[in-house]
């Protein structure tokens, strides 16, 4: 067999049932981040006005979480899919580089809910997904010019779709290799100038993964081995078949993913950790105080240096905003990245005093630290610095539960009432360990928005 055939049996025979209780509880927090940034991302005005365009009467009919409407799976998949992106706030993987649950989860949620699959397909496919998808992106080097949302995630998605759809190595392979053909040519040049439309990459992986599964179905073929042509000649040149199924189905990708609290790009979040550093050891000087910021970083992040953002999403892919608003605002929560925080002239003058450069050295220990250094220089000729390597959230230097549960809490919070919201996260943790059905927890998402 070649690791195709490999991944392929894996994806088709999982037995989510037999998982270890650690993985079931780790997919119940994965689930719960992924259902939060998607309810969050629905209060957006854009999203909002594209939902409303996207609504369609069907038999079949499937949730738009935090909207309290259904829609097609299409829709609903694409809708979810988009809001989880809107608010930087999902979880990602440091080794595959990008965002698996949020390209699988949505699509498997609409296709569950059309076929009445049970808890245990349901979960089975967020897995699956997860895995396939993850394993594809870290066994590759997307182009630097590429954005990863909209890319490998599309593969994690039909995975996903066929694990519901019971399908057997077979079609299971060629479900992958139909969705291999379906991924969007993205640009990583939207998220620097705060492109809105980049927060559809997610929205469209679980849309095509869905489309993959009904082509399959319907008896179209793709390549052979599409995901070696697509990884290793189109949107990256650098594929390791042997990498995706080393460790298969015991080494898990979802069980060394990263949990985000700081409310930007990842690429921000070492050169906030470091400024978290340089508090904890001795309160933050006044700004009024600070002469000029130097922020040294790996490329990815020295990449993100324009000090005036044109909009929300811009800001949260700019290092010296990210700066800017986190000493202002005391927090670099949803709150320091409002429209408001962008129109901030106090903030805008700081971001101006803040210079990116690339460290070789800091990019070389990549992708197991992710590290910054901040240096304040005061108008005194005081300095202070602060450091970080491992960024906090990571399986390295996770987050306790209870910040998790704040961050669902405080997300959930925008669209729904506390006990609600309450309920809905102990109805996720009860789901990941099959104590309660997919269909009682899916009614808990249907609850209207207050």
């Amino acid at each position: 067999m070649d690791y195709l055939d490999t991944l392929s049996q894996f994806a088709s025979g999982l037995d989510y049932a037999n998982l270890a209780s650690e993985v079931q509880d780790q997919v119940g927090w994965v689930l719960a981040d992924t259902v939060a940034a998607m309810a969050a991302g629905s209060a957006e005005p854009e999203l909002r006005a594209l939902a409303t365009r996207q609504v369609a009467v069907s038999r079949s009919a499937a949730q738009l979480v935090g909207l309290g409407q259904q829609s097609t799976p299409e829709a609903a998949a694409f809708i979810n899919g988009t809001s989880g992106t809107f608010l930087e706030m999902d979880e990602g993987n440091r080794f595959s580089r990008g965002h698996p649950a949020v390209h699988v989860i949505p699509a498997a949620l609409a296709l569950s809910q059309e076929r009445q699959a049970n808890a245990t397909d349901f979960l089975a496919a967020v897995v699956v997904g997860y895995e396939v998808g993850s394993r594809l992106g870290a066994a590759s080097q997307l182009r630097g010019a590429m954005h990863p949302h909209g890319t490998w995630g599309t593969l994690g998605a039909a995975a996903a779709c066929a694990r519901i759809a019971r399908m057997d190595e077979v079609a299971m392979r060629q479900t992958i290799n139909i969705a291999a053909s379906l991924t969007t040519a993205t640009s990583k040049q939207t998220m620097l100038e705060g492109g809105l439309v980049r927060n559809v990459y997610a929205g469209l992986s679980n849309r095509n993964g869905l489309l993959a599964l009904n082509l399959a179905e319907c008896g179209f073929t793709g390549e052979h081995d599409g995901p070696r042509s697509l990884l290793g000649k189109i949107i990256s040149e650098t594929f390791e078949p042997d990498a995706v199924v080393e460790g298969l189905g015991q080494d898990w990708h979802l069980m060394r993913n990263y949990f985000k609290l700081h409310s930007c790009c990842r690429y921000n979040h070492g050169t906030l950790d470091a400024i978290d550093q340089m508090n904890a050891a001795e309160k933050l000087p006044p700004v009024e105080d600070i002469e000029r910021i130097e922020v040294q970083t790996y490329h990815l992040a020295a990449e993100l240096n324009d000090p005036a953002p044109q909009n929300t999403l811009a800001a949260k892919f700019s290092v010296p905003f990210a700066v800017a608003t986190r000493l202002i605002n005391h927090s670099s929560a949803l709150s320091s990245f409002t429209w408001e925080a962008v129109r901030n002239p106090r903030i805008l003058a700081l971001a101006q005093k803040v210079s990116v450069s690339h460290d070789p050295a800091m990019s070389a220990r990549l992708p197991m630290e992710r590290p910054a250094k901040v240096t304040l220089y005061l108008k005194n000729g005081q300095t202070r610095t602060g450091q970080a390597g491992v960024n906090r959230g990571d399986d390295a230097s996770p987050y306790t539960r209870q910040e998790l549960r704040d961050k669902f809490m405080n997300l959930t919070g925008r669209i729904w009432p506390a006990d609600h919201c309450e309920e809905l996260l102990q109805a996720t943790l009860d789901l990941a360990h099959l104590k309660i059905s997919l269909e009682a927890w899916t009614q808990r998402l249907a609850h209207p928005a207050q």
